[in-house]
């Protein structure tokens, strides 16, 4: 029986990391075993594992062209692994499949997460007194868990991943042949050939999409979430949702519901995007030639952040995926949040790895319609995607108390929020038809229009390199500028406005984790303030870099609060000012909470 994909990307390592392979020369049952018995444990919830039989490799890389497998051994080997198999405990018997590839045949023994783990082989599957272990993957090796591994081994006993579990609401027929071909053909698996005259319950069961015995064959989690037609009869709350609020949270919105299969829904809301969000600048030079050119928002990142939330969700749960289309940011939000293993700090600083799959066998698929990418790479991803679009750094929110969500928020290019705030002053909004209204649009559009000029001169530059500590800041163009857009931005939204429900109901328990002195920070900061002013006249405390970090940090990470020069956060001249986000969790304390 064929694998899931072509034996070219197998071996290339595009779509199966190298811990979830291993190669062997020749057959050799004592080491293969060992490693088929670590793979069908499963210790990190990564999903399938393979071994290669008729492939050399270095360092872990395989070695081309391979050292090939003689077809006419395949049925001796085959009859001898079914015996070999049964003397894993409990038993467990993986599928092979022989694959051609640079002029020869390789056998590849595909290892599935084993539905009864945990597992143990003989140390020697040849020998006559047997002695068994479990054995669990580290890295690329297949070894002997340690005491406190053991533990945690046999822990996982009733801890399928959610994906995996067998769905006995559902019938193997809700399936769809169809869309699993579809899906084979898609990765170039031999299997897309071979499935022609299969029935749905053959290919379901050869694609591990099925469990149980012929007379009570029931579909998979994952099967039902990815190849069939009926995937939101069984679960309601698997679609994304995208939300545009043009004139910002406070203000009207439009919304778009995306079904289907989950991989159907990542690949339509990321074609909406790309077709109707993304935007690309290019600015042209007297003095070179190269031209600059750069996106609103980095594709890349946008794809990750979504099919990372498509990939870690917990579908358990009815809570759609959100994605926030905003005046400046596009946010993605994912329920029950991230993993606890994983700390804010670890985001802040760019480094997560997570330390167990909650859905193996989606990521397993998605990264076979590569969808998404190895083990551990999709933060540093984002973060590269925006650097090198020139962009803002992403904010990661892991509502770290309650994890009951996970943010993942991607500013839009500097460059585009002028073009934000032009068409932001000069729009119709019902809350701009007075008169006076209307005058102060006029002066602030000429306002923003002349500090621009100014903003882009060098002399400006150096003015806010070298200004001096005791400098009047409130007279610096920068200031000047970002009182302007606040001050109209409070003009058009008001002072009273009342956050959408939904927006409540998502910031309740945000607002209730931050503290009274950051509740007075957020109301302090309504019109940019220097660290100084909020430390020393909304805190009432000395100015320290610890008063910062504890009280001025958590917000910036939260997105409630943000600087009025983002690239530069060590200006002498910088300020911070509250978001419509914070503006909504202080209505929350203020309105809801007091009353």
């Amino acid at each position: 029986m064929s694998i899931l994909v072509s034996i070219e990307d197998l071996l290339s390592g595009a779509v199966v990391e190298g811990t979830r392979m291993e190669f062997k020369k020749g057959w050799n049952p004592v080491p293969i075993m060992r490693s088929v018995c670590a793979f069908a444990n499963d210790f990190e919830n990564e999903g399938s594992g393979y071994v290669i039989v008729g492939v050399d490799e270095v360092d872990g890389k395989p070695i081309r062209p391979v050292e090939g497998f003689n077809p006419a051994h395949l049925e001796r080997v085959e009859k001898e692994l079914v015996q070999l198999c049964n003397s894993i405990q409990p038993s467990y018997f993986p599928r092979l499949s022989l694959e051609e590839i640079d002029g020869k045949h390789v056998l590849v023994i595909w290892c599935p997460a084993g539905a009864n783990r945990p597992y143990k082989v003989p140390d020697d599957v040849n020998a006559k007194h047997k002695t068994y272990n479990y054995r669990i993957r580290f890295r690329s090796n297949s070894i002997v868990p340690n005491d406190e591994q053991e533990t945690e081994l046999i822990q996982l006993t009733a801890k399928i991943p959610f994906d995996d579990r067998v769905n006995s609401f559902a019938s193997v027929t809700d399936l769809s042949k169809t869309l699993m071909r579809e899906h084979l053909q898609e990765t170039n698996s031999k299997l897309y050939e071979e499935s022609e005259e299969m029935s749905v319950e053959e290919l379901a069961d050869s694609m591990n999409l099925s469990q149980g015995a012929k007379e009570h064959l029931f579909p998979k989690n994952v099967g039902l979430l990815m190849f069939s037609k009926k995937t939101q009869e069984y679960f309601k709350g698997a679609v994304i949702e995208l939300v545009e609020f043009p004139n910002g949270l406070a203000n009207h919105y439009t919304d778009k519901q995306f079904v289907g299969t989950i991989q159907k829904q990542l690949t339509d809301v990321l074609a909406y995007i790309k077709a109707n969000v993304i935007k690309t600048k290019v600015i042209k030079h007297a003095d070179r030639e190269k031209a600059d050119r750069f996106d609103n928002y980095p594709y890349d990142a946008i794809e990750e952040a979504l099919a990372n939330a498509v990939f870690h969700r917990n579908y358990e749960l009815q809570d759609p995926i959100e994605v926030r289309i905003l005046p400046e940011a596009i946010e993605i939000i994912s329920y029950n949040g991230a993993d606890p293993s994983l700390k804010q700090s670890d985001f802040d600083a760019g480094r997560v790895r997570a330390r167990r799959y909650r859905n193996r066998r989606i990521g397993e698929f998605l990264k076979e319609l590569r969808l998404t990418e190895g083990r551990g790479t999709g933060i540093p991803t984002i973060v590269k995607s925006l650097a090198d679009n020139g962009s803002p750094a992403p904010i990661f929110d892991t509502n770290e108390s309650e994890r009951t969500h996970f943010i993942v928020e991607i500013p839009i290019h500097d460059h585009f929020k002028e073009e934000t705030y032009s068409n932001f002053d000069g729009g119709t909004n019902d809350q701009e038809s007075d008169q006076d209204t209307n005058a102060l649009n006029a002066t602030a559009i000429k306002e923003i229009e002349e500090l621009n000029s100014i903003m882009k001169t060098e002399e400006f530059a150096l003015s806010d390199q070298d200004a001096d500590q005791d400098a009047d800041q409130d007279k610096s163009p920068f200031t000047i500028y970002s009182k302007v857009l606040l001050e109209h931005l409070q003009t058009i939204l008001g002072e009273d406005e009342i956050p959408d429900e939904k927006l409540i109901t998502k910031y309740k328990a945000s607002a209730l984790d931050i503290t009274e002195e950051q509740l007075k920070v957020l109301s302090f900061a309504k019109v940019p303030k220097s660290n100084k002013e909020i430390q020393e006249e909304a805190l009432g405390l000395k100015t320290h870099n610890d008063n910062f970090k504890n009280h001025i940090e958590p917000l910036l990470n939260k997105g409630f609060i943000r600087r009025t020069i983002p690239n530069k956060p060590t200006s002498k001249l910088q300020k911070y000012f509250t978001t419509e986000r914070g503006r909504v969790v202080i209505y929350i304390r203020e309105k809801l909470i007091k009353d």
